[in-house]
């Protein structure tokens, strides 16, 4: 058979060798379209036996941790657990890009062998299988990135994570879907395809870690890793229901990492993980950090894992927190939803004693979106051309297809090396403004110290309708301050208590569209989350509040039950 030559050729091939990888007895009857929520196919289909349903359906990570390092339940069992469920989530939300199960379960075979010899686990994440979006290079195989011009470009070595996740005992097992080129909210390429939302499959499971979010939006993965460059860890956590936190700047490797943009260095995407719960977040944050990745990757901050930090030593002790809520960013006011998931939370820590009513201001919030605009595009197409022009494949200009829809990657204007440089002075400037106007409130808090963390929207609305994720401000701002955030559910969108409300004063033209956007039987059931934002560094303090944070909505969504 000759080799193929020409970019149809290639992603047919590619397709193929896809399908070809998912083992026959795993294949599920497919919902039809009208089927919106998918979540209950793995527990209806049949593949998955009581005991699999019942490890896939474990949400404490930490918990599943303990049974794998002790031996309760062995690394293989609950590979194939999680390796099914993650092949049903393909057949329903279109979420994988690389499958390779006999290299999986020969690791986890591996593992199951060592503890049995050693009475010992391999490292802290012993056993667990770990989902890795489409970026994370693993030896021997291909990396594209949603590029069909990268189809049969094969890794000779890990990506000093993965090189760390082998040492910590993981079980890497599935690669995730991403948008082409990587610089996108939502997630559409022409190899994988677009992948859906499983609570409500006409919505868009963000980007550009779309893959990883629904794969956890699944149950099909118990801890998943992305990148965040504006958004694209969170913005799918937010999407899917689930915990996603974006790390400060080089806190983690990302060295080996297959990139686009890459050499753009003064705002660089970083890796973040993604868990059904903020344990699991914390258990890939101090595996890793604890592993010293900086005698790996020259970039990493040489900062170990500070337990203190995740007591909270410098927020009080965790004892009573100050959080100032950001309504709105000044530009797009949320949807009622999101809205609703603000008061709620406001009122789940007012309810254990946290002050929670301070009102945060977007301190020149849209000057922050315009630098990462700025910085974003400063080289205009240049860096995706050179990949396309290798077969001639076509360059994705929107995500439903439409060519006159929004467009992120398009943007053609060039900024000389002197303008790039004023830019970055300026976003200098402005992280010193914002500094100072963080520590100015302790003032105003009744504790004496600056507003602890800041709770926000993560988008001005749930996952919309594909096609229409025109905005990441929300997420981006922070990436622009280099400031920590984790992403926690709140709710989900309920047209009987979502009501649209009419029109307030809008702030501008994109507000006044993204109201006319909301239509609550669109958005019914897509999850609500929010986003818990402290500064540079602050991963541990971060993870401390938002478990304070988790436990107080708990406890309030417990007492009225009645709320959804």
């Amino acid at each position: 058979m000759a080799a193929p030559v020409t970019w149809q050729e290639l992603l047919a091939e590619k397709k193929q060798r896809q399908l070809d990888a998912i083992p026959k007895d795993w294949i599920v009857a497919v919902p039809s379209d009208d089927v919106l929520d998918v979540t209950d196919v793995p527990a209806s289909c049949g593949l998955l036996t009581t005991k699999e349903l019942g490890i896939t359906e474990m949400t404490d990570i930490e918990l599943l941790l303990r049974k794998l390092a002790s031996g309760e339940l062995s690394s293989v069992e609950v590979t194939v657990a999680y390796y099914k469920r993650a092949i049903i989530a393909q057949q329903v939300v279109s979420c994988l890009t690389e499958i390779f199960v006999d290299k999986a379960l020969e690791r986890a075979a591996w593992l199951d062998e060592q503890l049995k010899k050693t009475g010992k686990p391999v490292g802290p994440l012993h056993g667990l299988p770990v989902s890795l979006k489409d970026q994370v290079a693993i030896k021997g195989l291909e990396t594209t990135i949603g590029y069909i011009s990268w189809i049969g470009k094969y890794a000779t070595r890990d990506a000093t994570l993965t090189e760390i996740l082998y040492d910590c005992g993981a079980v890497p097992f599935v690669r995730t879907n991403l948008p082409q080129t990587i610089m996108w909210p939502e997630t559409y390429n022409l190899i994988f395809g677009r992948t859906l939302n499983p609570h409500n499959r006409k919505l868009t499971s963000g980007g550009s870690s779309g893959g990883e979010g629904a794969l956890l939006g699944m149950k099909g993965s118990p801890l998943g890793v992305g990148t965040d460059l504006g958004g694209s860890v969170r913005i799918p956590a937010s999407y899917n229901g689930v915990y996603g936190m974006r790390p400060s700047c080089n806190r983690l490797p990302y060295e080996g990492l297959v990139n686009t943009c890459e050499g753009q260095d003064s705002m660089p995407s970083v890796l973040g993980p993604m868990s059904h719960s903020i344990g699991g977040i914390k258990a890939f944050m101090k595996a890793v950090i604890n592993s010293e990745p900086w005698l790996k990757d020259p970039l990493a901050i040489r900062k170990p894992w500070d337990e203190d930090e995740y007591k909270l030593k410098h927020h009080g002790a965790g004892g009573k927190l100050v959080f100032g809520f950001l309504w709105n960013d000044g530009a797009v006011l949320p949807h009622e939803p999101i809205q609703r998931a603000m008061k709620m939370t406001r009122e789940a820590l007012e309810a254990v004693g946290h002050e929670a009513v301070v009102d945060w201001v977007p301190y020149k919030h849209a000057e922050l979106y315009k630098i990462m605009r700025a910085i974003g595009t400063a080289v205009g197409q240049a860096d995706y051309n050179a990949v396309i022009q290798l077969t001639g494949e076509p360059l994705i200009e929107s995500m439903d297809g439409n060519p006159n829809s929004y467009a992120l990657v398009t943007h053609k204007g060039e900024l000389s090396a002197f303008e790039l440089w004023q830019v970055h002075k300026r976003r200098q400037v402005l992280r010193k403004e914002y500094l100072d106007q963080w520590q100015a409130t302790a003032t105003t808090t009744s504790t004496g110290r600056p507003v602890d963390a800041i709770i926000s929207p993560t988008a001005p609305w749930a996952a919309p309708p594909h096609g229409k994720n025109t905005n990441a401000d929300y997420t981006r701002v922070y990436n622009a301050l280099d400031y920590v955030a984790c992403v926690f559910p709140v709710t989900k969108v309920d047209p009987a208590i979502d009501k649209k409300p009419p029109p307030h004063q809008f702030f501008s033209e994109r507000d006044e569209s993204a109201y006319n956007l909301y239509d609550p039987e669109v958005f019914k059931n897509a999850p609500v989350c929010l986003q818990l934002v402290g500064r540079t560094l602050e991963e541990e303090a971060v993870i401390g509040m938002t478990e304070v944070v988790d436990r107080a909505l708990k406890a309030h969504i417990s007492r009225h039950s009645d709320t959804p």
